[in-house]
């Protein structure tokens, strides 16, 4: 680039960004047409001889943001940063802060709100304060684990979101795993489930979590799973669920007879619901994540930096690789 025009940018970018005059203010001044000055602004950023920086934030995660957000039709993202040598629990509270923060900000009057469960609502739920709110209403997702600590219950978080928000709720009173289809049906079908079935047609919101593959590790699934069902998902090459319906590197739902044994929203219903939220982080996890987001199962995330890059290069895509 010529120095003229290195110094014709410079010039205009000093007027806009530091003495503060309108691109107007800018064209009357030097003869330049407005468009033209907004144009040469653009250039003069692209060139670098205007650098924006934004204190105390790192720019390269609203980029990352912004990029994912593009390329996989997602509403809202929001990306914690990984501080080196900082424990998960430290990790832990600060994402349960910003998902607590982005499901108050969707709440509103008259809402049907759907929650699933496990650790990361429950961190959500400590985090997400208390506020009054007209005619909301809260309902479980799917049936409660059978041994799961109690706070991490779907009744307890449906009740606890019911008494922050001064709203209504409805508890589940079946286990997730049944013994067999005709139990599980039976269930689904019964009378006292009319409201729960009525209320999954009628979501505003959905709340979940995303666990990654089953297996003997995760103690949440000794007591729901057989060995057979571990060796089926196994094979079936399940990579993850959401209300414990497991799902294939497509998204698409595996392991028949395990889907009808269980009591929960289906992931199809899921999808239809106008905003479907998930706190999930973990490397482990990231299979999980890309598949769900492809299917468009969520469409409100938030993670943290190494998961999301761990999912992108799950998809082939080193774009921010370090």
């Amino acid at each position: 680039m010529k120095y003229e025009r290195k110094k014709l940018l410079a010039k205009l970018a000093y007027l806009y960004y530091i003495e503060e005059k309108s691109q107007s203010e800018i064209a009357a001044e030097t003869g330049i047409y407005r468009t033209t000055v907004s144009r040469m602004l653009t250039e003069a950023k692209r060139e670098r001889i205007v650098k924006i920086e934004i204190e105390s934030f790192d720019s390269k995660l609203f980029r990352l943001e912004n990029y994912v957000k593009e390329k996989y039709h997602i509403s809202e993202l929001e990306i914690v940063p990984n501080i080196e040598d900082e424990p998960l629990w430290d990790l832990e509270q600060r994402l349960a802060r910003s998902v607590a923060g982005m499901v108050r900000s969707l709440l509103q009057d008259g809402m049907n709100i759907g929650f699933s469960w496990g650790k990361s609502l429950s961190l959500l739920v400590d985090q997400i304060g208390s506020k009054r709110l007209e005619n909301v209403h809260f309902y479980p997702l799917a049936g409660g684990p059978s041994h799961i600590h109690a706070r991490y219950h779907v009744n307890t978080l449906i009740y606890n979101m019911t008494s922050k928000f001064h709203g209504e709720c409805r508890f589940i009173n079946a286990t997730i795993i049944q013994e067999n289809k005709e139990l599980a049906e039976g269930i689904l079908t019964s009378k006292y489930f009319d409201d729960l079935r009525e209320s999954w047609e009628n979501l505003d919101i959905a709340v979940v979590g995303i666990g990654g593959p089953a297996d003997t590790h995760n103690p949440q699934w000794f007591d729901m799973l057989t060995d057979q069902d571990f060796s089926k998902l196994q094979s079936e090459e399940a990579i993850g669920e959401v209300c414990c319906r497991f799902f294939d590197r497509k998204g698409k739902p595996v392991y028949q007879d395990l889907q009808e044994r269980t009591v929960a929203i289906t992931l199809e219903k899921l999808k239809q619901i106008p905003k479907t939220v998930s706190l999930a982080y973990g490397e482990r996890k990231a299979g999980a994540i890309l598949s769900v987001i492809k299917a468009g199962y969520i469409n409100h995330l938030v993670t943290d930096e190494a998961t999301i890059l761990r999912m992108l290069e799950l998809d082939d895509d080193f774009t921010f690789k370090k």
